[in-house]
């Protein structure tokens, strides 16, 4: 009895994922299987796979299961593709979920959140996703957020860090500031709260600088889905147009409008100012000013969505105040109103009603005049409410009258430019990132305040500003950060003269720690800055990011700035950090969001406790394309643990020594495992991992019907199918794959095990079976060419006996798919 015969006594009909996974998982955590090869002499090609990185909340649930198990099956094909591969892990650590537990639960935040990371850290090595721990990262380290605010010291040194006072978006669940990114239908991304207005004075990053360049870089981005760049590109929201002065009377500095259709300014018959804009505040007449405020105190009450919703009756106030219109000397009345943003364009527009329904409608309101300037075929607006905002040719606009709109344009942009009283300008939707935050647990901004020397950067060798002792009530927000009462933490030296100062008391937004955390894992013990830029030449950009589409705009648009900025600073020689994105979908339960008020929430753990890591990661590979939603109770991780069963009895059960040379066995066998690894690479490559899984199946059912009653468990093509298995398998199944691995007698991990390459002549199809279909059914196959025509396929089709009897005289119509399908209508 040979060695592969003694291997076989063990019994193989039980199928026990977890003891597979105890097994396997010691082992490669002993071996560190999955650590990145940093010997400069490893020939190898380089690439950089990488997951957005979890937050601590909890323990790894089902959305977790997906993202981790898609992002692992690139990771592990480039392995076995024969690439030096890095796919590190680390936390997003900072963040209000961790100082709210520790308000409830009386504790310092830290409590929750690394008692939390360990738990997912288990989770994750139990998961058996192919991480190199050995670069793992937290972002509330010191030895992390040192060098968030190096950063900051740095984009603070080049004028992209600055300070300015303002109305902001402000969260009264979270007492904390929100970027514009942050709000999401006038509430707050996190929590869901209402969002409203308030002033403040705050930190910004100038991400606007770099406007322009965040559109241009786009050309670079090939390998991003379309929904995601178009996201990114409506965001940015460039627009052309002009920038126009606006006397106002009383004023001497004129007023800049900003519009897109300066071709209808012979159309503005008002001019609109928003009602929080210190515009306003400053024009309004002392007649004016009690009404004006009152209206100003209403508006307050409002979100952004609110203001600028389309079936909201207007609503505004005369200032009583005139402008003058520029092009036509007309006086205007100025008013104050809720539908203009204070930080659109400069807070101020010129009201055209007849092309513009939103004016249309104020116009209508308020009694105000209309006037035509675009003849556009349409019926006049002020009679039928309905302005005409298309194209058509200019008309009661002096110069312009007879042209079309982009001549018109071109022209009044000259006739401005000319007289002084304007400009062709670019605006952006996109706003400067507000980056401070009034809460504990977050990077302290490195900024001392003093009354002689103003805003101080804390000197380099000074940090990293660490964060005082707090816990508990001492959390609780109050409006201001909780920073404020540590006092002695708070008074400090100037780093100037010396002279008694105090450090800025906000935290930054924890979007800035994701905005670069990708760099660092490059080199994570890097002490001389925020990563080693030698490191980050050799692994970066990366190659494949995965994560879910919810972050299209804020920690992608941010982490697009960051590269940038760094590119300017000649630390990274790239302007992209990402160059292909895969979105995944989310996981839902009867068709619904999973969550505890549903009662259908499925627990990750539990799924993995019932059917094994290898069954619930097949799952939610099979379950469809990446980006399409996963419904589990539409799935079967029982199925699939059955599955796994019968692959590994397949890999158990050859009796064949390794090494056998496999062009001596069973032909057909043999195509069908070379036509699988052909299929299988270009469906990983195209990122149809779902098909991919499938035809690992339809290999497993072939491989046993030739165990079973084919050329048996000893032919040459049924260990080269079995091997073929274990390798394709360890993409979605590493334990399983494993353990099948070392049953076909094979040493070291599948997972560099070499992916397998198809034979091009075995890859040749003689014939295939083409269905012959009368009326839409099934009457009869035939055996034909794979590059029959057409023509010839109709007419085999039409002569064959058994077609006969079901079709009299010339068919109505006959469908040729060439070489697979005829279909006859009769």
């Amino acid at each position: 009895m040979g060695p592969n015969q003694a291997r076989r006594t063990v019994a193989v009909s039980e199928y026990d994922p977890q003891a597979l996974q105890a097994k396997w998982q010691q082992r490669w955590e002993e071996q560190e299987t999955y650590r990145a090869s940093e010997d400069p002499a490893d020939p190898r090609e380089r690439r950089y796979m990488l997951d957005m990185f979890p937050y601590p909340s909890g323990d790894l649930h089902m959305g977790h299961g997906e993202v981790f198990a898609l992002g692992d099956v690139v990771a592990r094909y480039w392995m076995q593709k024969g690439y030096n591969v890095l796919h590190p892990i680390g936390w997003d650590s900072f963040g209000l979920p961790a100082e709210n537990a520790a308000i409830k639960r009386n504790a310092h935040p830290a409590e929750w959140t690394y008692a939390n990371i360990e738990t997912q850290a288990n989770s994750f090595r139990r998961y058996g996703i192919s991480f190199d721990w050995s670069r793992r990262l937290h972002t509330s380290d010191p030895d992390y957020f040192r060098w968030n605010q190096w950063l900051f010291i740095r984009f603070f040194e080049r004028g992209l860090a600055y300070r300015k006072g303002g109305l902001v978006n402000w969260c009264p669940n979270d007492q904390t500031v929100l970027a514009n990114e942050q709000v999401v239908a006038g509430k707050c991304e996190r929590c869901g709260a209402d969002v409203i207005r308030r002033e403040l004075t705050q930190w910004y990053f100038k991400i606007t600088d770099y406007a322009q360049r965040l559109l241009d870089d786009m050309e670079q981005l090939t390998g991003w889905p379309e929904r995601l760049l178009t996201m990114q590109r409506n965001w940015i929201g460039r627009s052309e147009g002009a920038d126009v002065l606006f006397e106002i009377e009383g004023r001497d500095e004129p007023v800049h409008v900003y519009t897109t259709r300066p071709d209808t300014l012979y159309g503005a018959t008002f001019f609109v100012v928003a009602a929080d804009a210190a515009l306003a505040d400053e024009i309004v007449t002392d007649e004016q000013r009690p009404a004006f405020e009152a209206y100003r105190a209403e508006v307050a009450k409002l979100s952004d969505i609110e203001r600028l919703a389309t079936d909201k009756e207007k609503t505004g106030v005369f200032l009583g105040r005139y402008a003058i219109n520029p092009v036509n000397g007309e006086r205007i009345p100025v008013w104050a109103a809720d539908y203009v943003l204070s930080d659109y364009g400069h807070g101020a527009i010129m009201a055209v009603p007849a092309h513009d329904q939103r004016d249309l409608d104020f116009a209508r309101k308020f009694d105000l005049p209309v006037k035509v300037v675009v003849h556009t075929g349409l019926a006049d607006p002020g009679e039928t409410g309905e302005a005409t905002p298309g194209e058509g040719t200019l008309v009661n606009s002096g110069p312009l009258d007879g042209l079309t709109k982009t001549e018109a344009i071109t022209k009044i942009i000259e006739i401005l430019e000319t007289q002084g009283r304007g400009t062709g300008a670019v605006n952006f939707r996109l706003r400067d990132w507000l980056l401070s935050r009034q809460r504990y647990w977050g990077t302290p901004i490195p900024i001392i305040h003093c009354p002689d020397c103003g805003e101080v950067p804390v000197p380099d060798e000074q940090l990293p500003v660490t964060l005082p002792d707090l816990r508990g009530e001492a959390l609780a927000p109050k409006g201001v950060s909780p920073l404020a009462s540590a006092t002695e933490w708070v008074n400090v030296e100037c780093p100037k003269c010396a002279g008694p100062a105090q450090r800025d008391t906000d935290t930054m937004d924890t979007f800035v720690d994701s905005s670069w955390y990708f760099l660092r894992y490059c080199s994570p013990g890097y002490n001389d800055g925020p990563f080693d830029p030698e490191q980050v030449r050799k692994w970066g950009p990366i190659d494949q990011y995965v994560g879910g589409i919810e972050h299209a705009v804020l920690h992608l648009l941010y982490s697009r700035f960051f590269t940038k900025v760094l590119h300017d600073m000649g630390m990274v020689d790239f302007t992209e950090p990402f160059q292909r994105m895969l979105n995944q979908g989310q996981v839902i339960n009867g068709g619904k969001a999973m969550s505890k008020s549903l009662g259908n929430g499925v627990d990750l753990g539990q799924q993995i406790d019932d059917f094994g890591v290898d069954a619930v990661r097949l799952t939610m590979v099979f379950a469809g394309p990446p980006e399409d939603d996963i419904d589990w109770a539409d799935v079967s991780p029982a199925a699939s643990q059955k599955f796994l069963a019968r692959a590994l009895r397949v890999m158990s059960e050859v009796t064949s020594e390794p090494g056998v040379a496999f062009d001596g066995g069973d032909t057909e066998l043999r195509k069908v495992t070379h036509h699988t690894i052909d299929e299988a690479t270009k469906l990983i490559e195209s990122q149809r991992f779902n098909v991919a899984v499938a035809r690992m199946m339809e290999l497993t059912s072939a491989t046993r019907k030739a165990i079973d009653s084919g050329p048996g468990p000893a032919d040459p093509a049924v260990r080269e199918a079995a091997e073929t298995l274990a390798v394709l398998l360890s993409l979605v199944a590493p334990y399983t794959a494993e353990e099948g691995w070392e049953r076909l007698g094979r040493t070291g991990s599948v997972a560099f095990a070499g992916w397998p390459v198809a034979d091009p002549a075995l890859l040749v199809q003689e014939s295939v079976t083409c269905v012959v279909q009368v009326a839409g059914k099934v009457r009869d196959r035939l055996e034909v060419s794979p590059d029959i025509s057409e023509d010839e396929l109709r007419a085999l089709a039409l002569a064959s006996e058994k077609i006969a009897p079901y079709v009299q005289g010339m068919p109505r119509k006959v469908i040729v798919r060439a070489p697979k399908l005829v279909n006859i209508v009769p």
